[in-house]
């Protein structure tokens, strides 16, 4: 177990625009914001499509599912971190019937806007912190 208390410099709030990937603009704006350690600690909006991983084995590395489809769905969170300046974020979302969600993967489509909240942590390397760092 680790734990580092650290302070948020900033939050950045994103707005990502409808036909827009939902993954490589949160991608973009830690690039263009120069973001290399954060937290997502909110998202809203809707999808016109979905696409997410979640693991299927306890085995180490972990095997993992993919799913992917379309459809109209409110997004209902987006969490995560920025870790050494990578985005590791996840996406739970829902329509009238089902809730899904998992690893953001590249193909969530956005369908009338999202908006995410990233804070910044600058003063602590959080990059050792996801277990595929170097891979």
């Amino acid at each position: 177990m680790r734990s580092h208390e650290t302070t948020i410099s900033r939050v950045i709030m994103i707005r990502v625009d409808p036909g827009e990937d939902l993954l490589t603009s949160l991608e973009r704006a830690v690039a263009d914001n120069r973001v290399l350690n954060g937290a997502f600690v909110s998202g809203a909006g809707s999808l016109s499509r979905y696409h997410f991983h979640v693991v299927s084995s306890t085995d180490m590395p972990p095997e993992n599912v993919f799913v992917e489809g379309e459809g109209a769905y409110d997004i209902l969170t987006v969490t995560g971190c920025v870790l050494g300046g990578r985005v590791h974020a996840h996406i739970t979302f829902s329509d009238d019937k089902v809730a899904m969600g998992g690893h953001l993967e590249p193909g969530c489509e956005v369908l009338t806007f999202a908006i995410v909240a990233l804070a910044e942590m600058p003063d602590h390397d959080l990059s050792a912190w996801d277990h595929v760092a170097g891979r």
